[in-house]
């Protein structure tokens, strides 16, 4: 289910799914994930009312040993149980970003995703394109036309 990013709905949502606290500095709630087996760790941070000229907004940054990855305009995330990750989107212009993070410390990023892939028949689609079809579809399960949380 797609949930408002709020500072409340991120910490229920995610405390369960990862089982871990967050960090809180001051406007910043900041995660820690280590999966024992493989030895792999990132961190990652979601920041709220980020001003960007007369506009606020939330950005979600992702560290790891070898990787920094940052979303902006983040308008929503849902989590799955099932899958065992979270996933960050911002939508705009007939386009869909989102960024993928999972409790075995994995995270995938994907960039202006154009909404026309994420409704229709994946196994249509050109194999370049399934992945980000699959992973991003649930972001469009809601009618985002006059939408705002």
């Amino acid at each position: 289910m797609i949930q408002e990013l709020t500072r409340e709905n991120v910490i229920q949502s995610l405390n369960a799914l990862f089982g871990v606290q967050p960090r809180e500095l001051g406007n910043v709630l900041r995660y820690e994930i280590r999966e024992a087996e493989s030895s792999r760790k990132l961190a990652f941070e979601i920041a709220f009312d980020i001003p960007i000229g007369e506009q606020k907004t939330c950005i979600v940054s992702v560290y790891s040993a070898n990787t920094f990855l940052q979303l902006h305009g983040c308008t929503g995330f849902l989590t799955s149980d099932l899958l065992e990750q979270t996933t960050f989107f911002g939508k705009h212009g007939g386009n869909t970003s989102g960024l993928i993070i999972e409790k075995n410390a994995g995270c995938s990023l994907y960039a202006n995703v154009n909404d026309v892939l994420l409704n229709g028949d994946f196994t249509k689609l050109a194999p370049e394109l399934m992945m980000c079809s699959v992973a991003l579809s649930l972001t469009d399960t809601l009618d985002h036309e006059g939408f705002s949380f």
